[in-house]
């Protein structure tokens, strides 16, 4: 199953050093524009060639962002596949992070 989160909950999970990990799936030129800190990359483009060095654990929480929600699902469904269980979608991406005045990296 495929939860969603919305940013206001993911800068909760942030702020209180919760254990997950934060992947954002969007390209490598839209991550060198803006980023969240706490991120680590992994684009939607060679998703299935990356994902299984990065995420090794398929019981670890997983949140997974793009810029607006539709590719991170995309990626929370290869995983969910491939046998992952706590997965969650990032409602509204990078967009919504921002637009909640989250901080970005530039």
């Amino acid at each position: 199953m495929i939860h969603n989160v919305t940013v206001s909950e993911l800068k909760e999970l942030l702020d209180n050093n919760a254990d997950i990990t934060l992947i954002d799936c969007r390209e490598q030129g839209e991550w060198d524009e803006a980023r969240i800190e706490q991120a680590k990359l992994i684009p939607l483009s060679d998703f299935q060639n990356q994902y299984s060095e990065i995420l090794k654990d398929k019981d670890a929480k997983i949140l997974i962002h793009c810029r607006s929600g539709k590719r991170s699902l995309q990626a929370c469904q290869i995983l969910m596949q491939e046998g992952y269980s706590n997965l969650s979608n990032i409602e509204g991406g990078i967009l919504a992070w921002d637009e909640n005045g989250f901080p970005i990296l530039r």
